[in-house]
């Protein structure tokens, strides 16, 4: 396997020109995002002027509020693969239906927080519990720097609450994890042996479809020097499924890659981006009191209704400040 980057600082090759497009690109749009504010700015003063108790106008206002906000960090993105799309995986713990019950609600907030962005949010493959919930999901999540917003939510994630799958209302405590890789463009060169892959097909296990159930149509995909699996199964076809689980591979491979040489570069970094059991980077607390809290940067919220929901950035914000 053979990955190169297009970011001079991150692989040492100044005289890269396609590295000093793609940074022109994002500087480019990072630029057009604060002058549309400007521009909305100066519109709504004029609107607000006119008409300062239009509620419209006034909705509009605390939209562009919230968009400066965000734009105060346009600055943490700094990594090579910021910009980029991202896959999510969320994968169950060890508990049976109280973690794939958690590993769903977990799915539901990542969508939720997605759709809060403006992102999409597409089912690349989904395993169902059980009983109730799911055992894994695999998302691609497409939108601006999706993968700079989600890059810290890799880790365990812990949710303690009474159980509503115990008919004696015993408190419960759950695990579930979540993996995040960058969707990687043309501007990353990853090249793959086809000697290196084995590629199996299967019946897909979806809630069905014109092909999901009937053909083996779903595909998985084996890296087999690093033994890293993709799957995919909810595209229309065998050969689109193949090319979105090569996609995911690349991206995985990539990943594996900054991990890599974060390790030489910095241990402790790289122990950050390790899964690891019981190593929780956040609790979600829902009895016998409300709270959020996140274990590495001690931002916390009463309000688990609303995280749940997928309010997410001040928890993404404090690890991004972090690791300035």
């Amino acid at each position: 396997m053979v990955v190169q980057s297009n970011d001079p600082e991150l692989w040492s090759n100044p005289d890269n020109a396609r590295s000093v497009l793609q940074k022109k690109s994002g500087l480019e749009r990072s630029l057009s995002e604060l002058r549309k504010l400007e521009s909305d700015y100066a519109t709504l003063s004029e609107l607000y002027a006119i008409a300062p108790d239009d509620k419209d106008v006034i909705n509009e206002i605390e939209n562009l509020a919230n968009a400066a906000h965000q734009a105060k960090f346009i600055t943490l993105f700094r990594e090579p693969a910021d910009e980029n799309n991202a896959f999510l995986f969320i994968q169950a713990g060890a508990g049976g239906t109280e973690a794939q019950d958690w590993a769903q609600m977990l799915a539901r907030m990542y969508a939720r927080w997605a759709e809060r962005h403006g992102f999409s949010c597409d089912v690349i493959e989904e395993h169902p519990g059980d009983t109730a919930g799911i055992k894994n999901i695999t998302y691609r999540i497409v939108g601006n720097r999706a993968y700079g917003w989600l890059k810290n939510e890799i880790g365990v994630h812990r949710l303690v609450r009474i159980s509503p799958f115990n008919a004696n209302g015993k408190r419960q405590t759950s695990f579930a994890s979540v993996d995040v890789w960058p969707d990687v463009d043309d501007s990353i060169h990853i090249e793959i042996n086809d000697k290196d892959l084995r590629i199996d097909t299967y019946r897909s296990s979806g809630a069905g479809g014109q092909h999901v159930n009937k053909t083996d149509s779903a595909v998985r995909i084996t890296h087999l020097p690093t033994g890293v699996v993709v799957t995919c199964q909810n595209e229309r076809s065998q050969i689109q499924n193949k090319e979105m689980a090569m996609k995911m591979l690349r991206s995985r491979l990539y990943e594996l890659e900054l991990q890599k040489r974060a390790e030489a570069e910095n241990a402790a970094l790289a122990q950050q981006k390790k899964i690891e059991w019981g190593s929780q980077i956040r609790n979600y607390v829902l009895y016998p009191y409300q709270l959020v809290k996140d274990v590495r940067t001690g931002v916390e919220k009463t309000d688990s209704g609303a995280v749940l929901d997928g309010d997410l950035d001040d928890f993404m914000l404090a690890c991004l400040q972090r690791n300035q």
